[in-house]
């Protein structure tokens, strides 16, 4: 009996984190000899899933769920794991992803673990190891519902190539009127720049920075690191940065592998929304700013002259690599 993942895409492309979930899958599925079966919406080419051990791939094409609908998204996978006669099935823990799990267990009586980090500690019964408490521990917790339902935290696995032999089926799910609650009127993207969501690293900026007139220096680290740029909630508060980069425990949660927080002093709802992040690095000239306390690497200095020193030495690294 198969695995059931929602692979998520983008404008047609999957994102990143529908490779760690395949990935995840796999492993997952060779632990209990089953096979990985993906759902997809509206995604141009799906054989890039092969890669990572996807052995089937239900293509669902339909011009009703260009724009996210929770409901809508979350009948659609409901129905594949329905078509299929799933018993398991993995979402990540993106921003949409959040919404869907609940729904999607809801809809089939599912039990439903939300953070889960590492692969299932036992599969009889099933139990699987989270994170809790903002990230500060874990527990392990037990599913006994005939179907289950994982939600996978963000870089909590890794991303690992496993080729297969693709199998591809268009599936045409019975979409509903009452499945679109939520009208989207528009939707404002940022362009040129990496997303938050899917950042490996994040340079964030707070209010050390005094003013909006100095976050190119913040844009600058970014650029050369290939990072996203996010910022402290006081500072979106304050209008120096749009507040889709906002993050934080009441912004966009973050789990980059590197993380540098810029003239942040790392208010508890800052720190528990970066928590999970691998590496935390932080720069601020107050050795008694609370963000030194979960910091991995701490540089005790004025901003403006660390910053532009470490981008140069980071570009010119770069030219000679």
């Amino acid at each position: 009996m198969s695995i059931l993942i929602y692979a998520e895409s983008a404008e047609g492309k999957f994102r990143k984190v529908a490779f760690e979930l395949a990935s995840y899958a796999k492993k997952v599925a060779e632990s209990l000899g089953t096979t990985v079966t993906a759902v997809t919406i509206n995604t141009a080419d799906v054989s890039e899933l092969s890669k990572y051990g996807v052995d089937k791939v239900l293509k669902v094409s339909n011009d009703k769920l260009v724009g996210f609908s929770a409901k809508a998204y979350a009948d659609v996978i409901k129905q594949a794991a329905q078509k299929e006669g799933i018993k398991l099935i993995l979402l990540s823990s993106t921003t949409d992803s959040i919404y869907l799990s609940p729904l999607v267990a809801v809809s089939l009586d599912a039990g439903f673990a939300s953070n889960v980090v590492g692969l299932p500690v036992r599969t009889s019964p099933f139990q699987v190891r989270r994170n809790a408490f903002s990230t500060k521990a874990f527990n392990i917790t037990e599913i006994a519902t005939d179907i289950k339902v994982l939600g996978l935290a963000k870089n909590s696995y890794g991303i690992f190539e496993n080729a297969s032999n693709l199998t591809t089926e268009d599936f045409n799910p019975s979409i509903g009127e009452n499945d679109f609650g939520i009208k989207v009127e528009k939707v404002e993207k940022v362009t040129g720049k990496v997303s938050i969501a899917d950042a490996d690293i994040v340079v964030s900026g707070g209010r050390g920075l005094k003013g909006p007139e100095h976050w190119g220096m913040i844009e600058d680290l970014a650029e050369v690191l290939g990072a996203a740029t996010a910022c402290s909630k006081p500072v979106s508060d304050l209008d120096w940065r749009p507040h889709s980069e906002h993050v934080g425990q009441t912004g966009k949660p973050v789990a980059a592998n590197l993380y540098i927080a810029i003239g942040i002093s790392g208010a508890i709802q800052h720190i528990a929304g970066i928590n999970a992040s691998k590496v935390k690095v932080v720069i601020n000239s107050d050795p008694e700013a609370p963000f030194f306390k979960v910091a991995d690497y701490g540089i005790v200095g004025d901003a403006f002259d660390i910053v532009p020193r470490l981008t140069a030495k980071l570009k010119a690294f770069k030219a000679q690599h």
